[in-house]
């Protein structure tokens, strides 16, 4: 105990802090989460490397140029590239500790997901691991990445290192 705290000093005041604030998602983030209410999966072409960039964007961070055009339709399946097992709850996520967040690469895609694992036993989730998507019932699907409640093995043979391997 610190001295401060033998006097009577208070050492430590916990606040509720809470923020509300209005996004403004733009043309591009606007027609991503459209298509997701629809249960589409939609990213963007770079018209200089033809990299997928999901979810969509305005511009090609690379090359820093506008990316126009017509959207990509991506398949909810996808190859695990990395996980971690979390042991620490969080209200923000449903399901009970410990589980595991993964980092997705949908097929046709160039850039990962993050999100969650469901249905899978912690020994037997490993990188390379093929995955899909459990998306929630049709009728509650929202302009939200959360339409997806997680993904799970999907029972396909694992992808080659070399497929995922830029993107760890």
């Amino acid at each position: 105990m610190s001295e401060e705290a033998k006097n009577g000093a208070v050492e430590l005041i916990r606040t509720p802090v809470q923020l509300e604030y209005k996004y403004s998602a733009g043309r591009s983030a606007s027609r991503f989460l459209r298509a997701m209410k629809e249960g589409k999966l939609i990213g963007q072409r770079c018209p200089v490397d033809g990299r997928v960039y999901f979810p969509s964007r305005g511009s090609c961070p690379q090359h820093g140029v506008p990316i126009e055009g017509e959207p990509v339709e991506l398949s909810d399946h996808g190859t695990l590239v990395t996980f971690s097992i979390v042991r620490i709850p969080s209200d923000a996520v449903p399901l009970d500790v410990p589980f595991v967040t993964v980092q997705v690469l949908l097929d046709g895609a160039d850039t990962i997901l993050m999100h969650l694992l469901g249905n899978c036993e912690l020994e037997e989730v490993h990188m390379g691991m093929r995955v899909k998507a459990v998306w929630k019932p049709k009728d509650e699907w929202e302009e939200s990445v959360a339409n997806i409640l997680y993904f799970e093995p999907s029972g396909e043979p694992d992808a080659s290192y070399d497929s995922y391997k830029e993107h760890i």
